[in-house]
Parts: C-alpha cells; structure tokens; sequence
C-alpha cells in the first residue's frame, strides 16, 4: 500500500503488470471485507465536466448556498496533502478537478477507501459544489464521495521526466497496432480521438437528414443473400443449417434496392454494412461501411449534381468550410467538381489511346506501361489497373471521373451517344474513389447478357466476377424506370472530413490478425 501524501499509482506503476493487479485484487477483496460494494448499481449523474466548465454561474464562494452538483468518471491524476487531495476526474466529455477532505467526507471514506483502495483508472461519482482554486482552476469540492468501479487492471500512465533539459514521455499508449486492437484502453487514455468518430456520426446523420428531407425513404435489405451481387468482390461464405444452403455475406445492397424501385418507390436509401473477402490495407477493410442511394427517373448527370451538394452541404455542416485539410492538402468541396472522361484521363497521363483496342491490344500497352496482368483478366479489368496505377493517385481534388468502358460496369446503362462506354461516374478525392453512380441498367436482355459475361471471367479465373441472378433478373423483366444510383464509401469519407491516414483510425474496432 501507499503511504499518505504518495501518490500509490506511481509507486504501483514502478511494478510488473501481474505485480499490479494482484495488488487491485487484494484491495478488492478487502473492500468487500469492509462492506463496500465495489460495484454499485446506479449513480445520479447531473452534470458533465464540459458542462460545469461551460456554467460560470455554478461558481461559489465556499460555505456559501451553491448550487449542488452529481458528477461521475475515472480518476486520472492524484495529489495527496495529508487531510486533503486533488484528482482530476474524466468523464465522455472531458476532465474536471476534485478537491476531496477528510473532514467532508469522513475519516473511513477519505482515509482508508480514498487514499488506500483507490487507483488511477477507477470509476468515482462525487456530489458537491463548484468552487475556483487560488490559481483559478474550475474544481469540484467534494461532500460525497462514493466508489462506483474498481479497476483491477492498470490503465496505461504515460512518465514525463526531464533529460538534458527536454521533457520525455514513458510508456505513453501510443503504438498504434496496440490502439487499434484495444481501442477501449485508447479510448481512456486519448481521449482526443473521440473526436474523430465524434464526427463520423455528425457526417452520417447529416447525410441521413440529407436524403430524408428530400423524401427519399431509408430501408433496410438483406445482409445474408442467397447470391452475392452489385459489385465485383470476393464474398464471405457461410451455411444456414435450417434450410441446408450456402449464404453469403453482401458484397452490396444494390439489387436489393433496385427490386424496391421496381416496387414503386422513387428514392430509397440504406446505411449498409457490407463485406468483401479481398486484401486488406489502409484503404481496405473486410467490413465496411457505405451508404446507396436509388432514385427513379433520374440519371447519372442529375446524380452527379446530387453529389456536389451532398458532399458541400456535409464540408460545411462538419466543418464550417467548404475546406478541408487532409494531411499536406487542402481540399475544397465547393461545387462544381472538375468532370473527365475516363479514357480521356488514361490517355493525358499515359499518352495511351484505349478507345476499341481489343483484349490483346490492351494487354500488350498494359506491359508497355509495366502493370502486371494474367490470363483471368478482361479489358475491364486492365483499363482498371491502369488508371489505378497512372491516373487515380494524381487527383487529389473532387474529381468525377465519367464515361467507364461497358467491360467494366455489367450493372450501368449502355451510354446514350458513345459506343463502347457506360453511363457511370465515380468520385475520386485525395487520389481514393469515394463513391461509384450509375444510369442504371433496366433493360432485362442486356442485362443478362452482361451478368453472363461476367460468369464466363468468373470461369476464367476472375473471382471476383459477378455471378447471375436469377431473381433479379425477373425482377427487372416487371420493368424498372429510368433509375440512377449512387454508392457513397463511408469509411473514405470519414477519413477525408476528419484528416486520418488510415481507414482502421475511424473505426472503433477494426480486423486485426490474430494476437
């Protein structure tokens, strides 16, 4: 144990992790022994840290009438003066100092629960009054003090010491593989990242409010799917015992909302979990968020407008700008973007005429530009590396790269005045594709033909390749109308509006290999 005017957690921190917790074990047992539950069910709450900061009028002159206040969270830092102490206290909105006395809260209270049971880390609530320090800190005296969770493993306590007149800092929760597969702890000891996903939710509910205030109806569709389509992705695979089939996990939602546009709805959008069975990266994670987004008797031109003022509106909502900083770049999403054919983006970076070469032309300017490619591979899937490779890295800007060859997108509009080409656009920011839209396809033959293409690359090799759905199929043989559609990378764009590098820094829990 501590002695009095030590702070016990730097002492305990001096110690091996097994060490430490069977120290925060045997303390809980004594706790128990004395009749303390260490676990108590319930506290009022009444305030938060960030409120009280912000109520200058909570102030009182000590011994006067004050206005009492309940607030709870983790004991982060302690400084013990005999008869009375410091601590700060952290709550899910930020911090806020406590003074605590033995003579307010009692001798067994302060003496043997406060200075010899509890650690760093553990979870207090504290009724009280609002009072300014003589250095005119914001502080909460304490009148009640009550253990609500004892911590029986160390939260992380980063060291600040002084070498050669520089501050260093010890053991500070910073590696990130380590913040990422515990992101609970990251949560607790940098709490400044909250923030980021803070302002995820501020996004998606903007975009949510968005669609909804121009009528479009939020749905939900099957996540399980007897056939995986609307995208050219690897599935996960499972089995449902019940019926005896293979399921798969949805690669997209874009059938299923197209099945509801032929039921009648002109709009309808889904949030959408989905999945891909591929490589993973900063980029890339096997799970992942999008939104889509169907509305019928429109087309991809009246999408793209769409686009710009979804994305503007989102900027300034989060942002307050049109601008945003994104590592070293400055991004404006002030509409309009910048629009370019996707032939003619290949051709000014690569010097490279693509328009109706056939599949071994295209492999052989493939190998003149050095990108590797096997026999699996279509001309949809060269064009893909190539701009991957040539073109998509150097638009850092909102760019709407339009007019995709019909080799690459089996589910888009054949385009209405350029043979060869599909009515599809995506949006490509800070050198990443943000969303994908089509004219979307409703003519029932074409379509099948397309999907049949695709089963053939399938039977090359393409695992990727979509595989022919029946159902759908007849589904679009009732007759869909004139429809476009619009898929939005969540997790990107959270990257973009709150300048991460990596798609695992915007979500709480991201796949990891095993430990």
């Amino acid at each position: 144990m501590s002695q009095p005017g030590q702070p016990q957690s730097q002492q305990e921190h001096e110690l091996p992790l097994s060490e430490q917790q069977t120290l925060r074990l045997e303390k809980l047992k004594q706790l128990r022994e004395m009749g303390v539950n260490p676990y108590p069910y319930e506290f009022d709450v009444t305030i938060t840290s960030k409120a009280i900061h912000s109520r200058p009028e909570l102030v009182a002159e000590e011994g006067s009438d004050a206005e009492r206040v309940s607030v709870a969270g983790r004991v982060m830092t302690r400084r013990i003066m005999g008869k009375a102490a410091f601590f700060n206290l952290q709550d899910s909105e930020g911090t806020i100092q406590v003074y605590i006395r033995r003579d307010d809260v009692g001798e067994e209270n302060y003496n043997t629960i406060f200075k010899r049971m509890i650690d760093i880390g553990d979870i207090v609530g504290i009724k009280g009054f609002v009072f300014k320090t003589r250095t005119g800190e914001t502080t909460v005296h304490a009148e009640h003090f009550e253990l609500l969770a004892k911590t029986v493993r160390p939260i992380p306590v980063a060291k600040e010491v002084e070498e050669d007149g520089k501050k260093i800092v010890y053991d500070a929760f910073a590696d990130k593989e380590l913040r990422y597969r515990q992101r609970y702890v990251d949560l607790i000891v940098n709490p400044h990242i909250r923030e980021v996903f803070i302002k995820r939710s501020a996004m998606i509910q903007t975009m949510r409010r968005f669609m909804t205030d121009l009528g479009y109806l939020e749905v939900e569709t099957p996540i399980l799917q007897p056939i995986y389509g609307g995208a050219s992705a690897r599935p996960f695979t499972t089995h449902h015992n019940a019926l005896d089939m293979t399921l798969y996990l949805r690669v997209a939602n874009e059938l299923y909302l197209k099945r509801l546009i032929i039921g009648g709805f002109d709009g309808v959008f889904e949030f959408a979990k989905d999945f891909r069975n591929e490589g993973m990266s900063r980029f890339h994670n096997p799970e992942f968020t999008q939104v889509e987004l169907y509305v019928a008797w429109k087309d991809y031109n009246w999408m793209m407008e769409f686009v710009e003022n979804l994305l503007e509106h989102v900027a300034i909502a989060l942002h307050g700008t049109t601008k945003v900083t994104v590592g070293s770049n400055e991004i404006d999403f002030k509409k309009p973007f910048t629009r370019i054919p996707m032939l003619d983006a290949i051709k000014n970076e690569t010097g490279k005429d693509l328009n109706g070469l056939s599949l071994e032309e295209m492999k052989n300017v493939a190998r003149e530009l050095k990108i590797g490619i096997d026999n699996s591979m279509g001309k949809g899937k060269i064009i893909d590396e190539i701009f991957g490779e040539y073109v998509e890295p150097k638009l850092i800007q909102p760019t709407f790269i339009t007019d995709y060859p019909v080799e690459m997108s089996p589910l888009a509009k054949k385009h209405r005045s350029k043979e060869g080409l599909v009515e599809r656009f995506e949006l490509i920011c800070n050198a990443k594709e943000i969303c994908n839209a089509f004219t979307e396809l409703n003519d029932p033959v074409d379509q099948r033909e397309r999907l049949e293409d695709q089963s053939r690359l399938r039977a090359a090799g393409d695992d990727e390749a979509m595989a022919v759905d029946e159902d759908f199929l007849r589904a679009l043989e009732y007759g869909m109308p004139p429809t476009t559609g619009l898929g939005i990378g969540i997790d990107r764009l959270a990257m973009i509006m709150t300048n991460q590098e990596s798609i695992r820094d915007v979500l709480f829990f991201p796949h990891m290999r095993a430990e």
